[in-house]
């Protein structure tokens, strides 16, 4: 069994309004240090696979069908 870790972040080409609002926020709230925030999505998947390169194909595979918009979103996976 495979513990399959997914983040997915819009494109930096695409403008992230939820990001926009956290960071002027945290502006409000005194933390200038802050200069950016972009939100995302973090998935946890288990995955019932003989190996860890199947492992990643099949989280691969729901990403790209279904769990990330590959239009407007990146995404990376990470395999325990």
């Amino acid at each position: 069994m495979y513990k399959a870790k997914v983040y997915i972040t819009l494109r930096k080409s695409i403008l992230d309004p939820k990001g926009k609002a956290a960071h002027q926020a945290l502006q409000n709230l005194g933390l200038k240090e802050v200069n950016d925030v972009r939100i995302g999505k973090f998935i946890e998947m288990n995955i019932d696979a003989n190996s860890e390169e199947k492992a990643f194909e099949l989280a691969d595979k729901a990403c790209s069908q279904l769990l990330a918009n590959e239009v407007m979103e990146d995404y990376s996976i990470e395999i325990e």
